[in-house]
């Protein structure tokens, strides 16, 4: 979709229109938190980081705008779109947005459309509030102003024959003004973003991506603060079915589609020759133990290859046999790699809750057609001493570094643009 140029777009305001209730255009206010913060040529960098997200978001769901422009705090989106409000709000660094209406910063033009507006929205009975806020130099209060249309508002209301009635604690319908320099904004509902730093401002790191519930918000988790994630799954066929793998590749998707517009890769490992030779010489006990040392292993090779800063991991305290203090401190030990683990103090049904909003519930809980995984012992060890990785290594009969190098040599990168 081509932007039109700045000089082809106006935005004077229009007497007639507002007085008529009619606003000239429609805009989408987004508001950034945690951005604010910082200095000013970061937050510069920060900010036009996330204006071309916002776009690339917006053109991926074939929402039409016509500029998207920086203005002392804040983002403004010219667009008449239904959908502009509700798509820009997916977009990380985003803590909320507003579908606005475009005033002048004249008072009369204000109070005139508040008091149609409210007219039309406000049904007799219901209770409403109006609240202000002023954003450059003016001759009046933001109190001021909200008084003077909630007076016009009730004046209105009375005239049409309504019974009007102010509740500033708990109205049936408020109506938002912010007062800027030369524009003002007319809105009146706001939608949450999911907050954190735009996409591409924290660096990219490997994710140990499956076909789960739980990687995935852990991935997700760790977009939000503004990681470009680069998925990396076990492809286990010969122990877990092929099913397992088609998920892994589908959580993949829906995650990169909270970030369109970028190139994107998902590795995926072959590991069963590392299984058949692991499992010859480890006790039973200790084969998840293994395994995941193994893939934190190829992990890292993969993170030095794409010049990553971490790896991202599902792991949530207690949930499984690999997954207990004792053997996430063994299956690490002795490995210096940078580990993040975002669910690590999650309780399940907090981790539901995310995957069901991001839209990757639904893929990670279909059926895997009956077929767990093979090399699961019945009973995994879930209280490993702190060598016991180690230890086990030391019996193999093969390289562990030459293993993992001819690992991520053979991997399958699948290449992709959301």
């Amino acid at each position: 979709m081509s932007i039109p140029p700045a000089d082809s777009l106006t935005v004077e305001s229009d007497s007639e229109n507002f007085e008529s209730g009619q606003p000239e255009k429609t805009i989408v206010i987004v508001r950034y938190g945690e951005l604010s913060l910082k200095s000013k040529g970061v937050r510069d960098r920060y900010e036009q980081i996330l204006k071309n997200n916002i776009q690339q978001m917006l053109e991926y769901h074939n929402v039409s705008f016509s500029k998207i422009q920086r203005d002392f705090g804040r983002i403004f989106i010219h667009s008449s779109d239904p959908a502009a409000a509700k798509i820009t709000a997916l977009v990380f660094g985003v803590v909320s947005v507003s579908s606005a209406y475009l005033c002048s910063s004249d008072p009369a033009e204000i109070t005139a459309f508040c008091a149609n507006t409210g007219e039309k929205m406000i049904a007799d009975g219901e209770t409403f509030a109006v609240r202000a806020r002023r954003a450059g130099n003016h001759s009046f209060t933001s109190n001021e102003i909200a008084r003077q249309c909630g007076d016009a508002i009730w004046e209105k209301l009375a005239a049409s024959g309504k019974t009007p009635a102010v509740d500033l604690t708990n109205p049936d319908k408020e109506i938002f003004v912010e007062v800027r320099q030369t524009n003002s904004y007319v809105y009146f509902e706001t939608i949450k973003g999911p907050g954190g730093f735009p996409t591409g401002t924290q660096g990219k790191m490997v994710v140990l991506l499956s076909g789960g519930i739980d990687s995935p918000v852990g991935a997700w988790l760790m977009m939000k603060r503004g990681i470009e994630i680069i998925p990396v799954f076990f492809d286990n066929e010969q122990y877990a079915g092929s099913i397992v793998s088609e998920k892994a590749i589908e959580n993949a998707k829906v995650l990169f589609s909270w970030t369109p517009g970028r190139r994107q890769k998902i590795y995926r490992i072959k590991n069963g020759e590392y299984m058949d030779k692991m499992m010859q010489t480890t006790g039973t006990k200790n084969i998840c133990l293994m395994c995941k040392r193994f893939m934190f292993r190829v992990a890292g090779a993969v993170m030095d290859k794409e010049k990553a800063s971490g790896i991202i991991t599902g792991s949530s305290l207690g949930q499984v046999a690999s997954q207990t203090a004792e053997n996430m401190l063994s299956e690490t030990y002795g490995l210096s790699l940078p580990l993040y683990h975002p669910l690590l103090a999650f309780d399940k049904q907090e981790i539901v809750d995310i995957a069901q909003r991001i839209g990757t519930f639904d893929i990670s809980i279909r059926s895997d057609g009956g077929k767990e995984c093979l090399a699961v012992p019945e009973k995994p060890e879930v209280k490993a001493i702190l060598t016991a990785a180690v230890s086990e290594e030391e019996k193999f009969v093969f390289d562990i570094d030459e293993m993992v190098q001819k690992t991520v040599e053979n991997a399958e990168i699948i290449e992709m643009k959301i």
